[in-house]
């Protein structure tokens, strides 16, 4: 699942895997449609209208051309726990990024849910929101649908948004894989009287114990051990920190944080672009030899936590990463996707995550 995301370099990612043994999540994409399933067995599939009319009749109910009508930028989002009985919950997204082409704004909006040109109950925007959640019948109704290429649409009476169904299919077939559905009754695509029980349970999010840090832990280096600290940074990162490495003054540009005694994390500009600078982060040690080992390229960092700085395209996507002080290294503590670049919304559709943990912070 490739994401046009405007970083000009890519983050670094740890040397090695943080939760060895654990539950390992999935991406899957195909056509309008695309999952990911977390390392809890939670899965949320993400729908989106159809780029192009090739499905289309060409004409809307009342047998008038409205190809802009069904083009609209729409997103359906399902979620689903692992286990026995759980239910599938959906909401609804219109899409307000670059290019939404509505005039529509939210707060006491009613959209009327279509399928197949019949009405489907009604779905509110609340103020300042422009996602709502559907109820279980209008959930049936589109599940039903996908699997029966129902057209899928919701309108205000002018303009109408409608989801498309190809990959659908695809997508809940693999929701059903992760989840250990298949035959069974609760099973989204092959339904069968296999037990309910059989379905795989949930597994508890891994629990990441985080010590305080300084409030504020600012320390200062000498010029010389700027310096030192400097060449040991560059041959961390390689070539990954061009900025760094060619700025004459960069060491002046290097700030330190306490995270305990024996250990400071580091900061520099590391790399710039079109879409601004990344700011580089490593764990060293409080004296020399500063032993740098490099968390990501593009991060921001905040009492104890290290977070990419996420930057959207214009298309409205982006991949997230955080990284949790543990008291001896930074461990990767969530991961994840905003969906696919539809134009949705500028900072993504959904937050899809692949990683999630439990920080309890002592």
């Amino acid at each position: 699942m490739k994401k046009l995301l405007c970083a000009a370099v890519p983050s670094l990612a740890l040397a090695s895997a943080v939760f060895a043994g654990e539950l390992r999540g999935i991406e899957f994409a195909d056509s309008d449609w695309e999952i990911v399933c977390d390392n809890t067995r939670t899965c949320r599939a993400a729908g989106y209208h159809p780029l192009s009319n090739d499905d289309d009749d060409g004409s809307d109910d009342d047998g008038d051309t409205d190809a802009a009508d069904k083009t609209l930028p729409v997103s359906v989002l399902l979620t689903r726990k692992a286990g026995p009985g759980q239910p599938v919950a959906g909401e609804l997204q219109i899409g307000h990024g670059a290019g939404a082409l509505t005039d529509i704004h939210p707060g006491n909006v009613s959209l009327t849910m279509l399928i197949d040109a019949a009405p489907v109950g009604l779905v509110a925007l609340a103020d300042e929101d422009w996602t709502a959640r559907l109820t279980p019948a209008q959930v049936e109704a589109l599940l039903v649908a996908l699997l029966h290429h129902g057209k899928i649409e919701w309108t205000d009476g002018k303009s109408k948004w409608r989801l498309s169904d190809k990959g659908a299919t695809a997508v809940m077939l693999k929701m059903d894989e992760f989840q250990g559905r298949p035959g069974t009754p609760g099973a989204l695509v092959a339904k069968g009287d296999r037990a309910e029980r059989h379905a795989l349970p949930a597994v508890p999010a891994p629990v990441v114990v985080a010590p305080r840090v300084p409030a504020d832990g600012r320390v200062q280096l000498s010029r010389a051990s700027r310096k030192a600290l400097r060449d040991a940074l560059i041959a961390s990162a390689g070539d990954e920190c061009p900025a760094l490495e060619n700025s004459l003054r960069a060491s002046d540009y290097i700030h330190v944080q306490r995270l305990s005694g024996t250990r400071l994390v580091a900061s520099a500009t590391c790399w710039m672009g079109a879409s601004g600078v990344g700011e580089a982060y490593w764990v060293i040690n409080a004296s020399p030899p500063f032993a740098p080992r490099i968390v990501t390229t593009d991060g921001m960092y905040s009492n104890g936590t290290i977070r990419t700085a996420g930057r959207a395209s214009m298309a409205g996507c982006a991949d997230f990463e955080e990284w949790t002080w543990n008291g001896k290294r930074f461990v990767q503590t969530r991961k994840g996707t905003t969906g696919m670049c539809r134009g949705i919304s500028l900072g993504g559709a959904w937050p899809l995550p692949v990683l999630v943990t439990d920080v309890r912070r002592r």
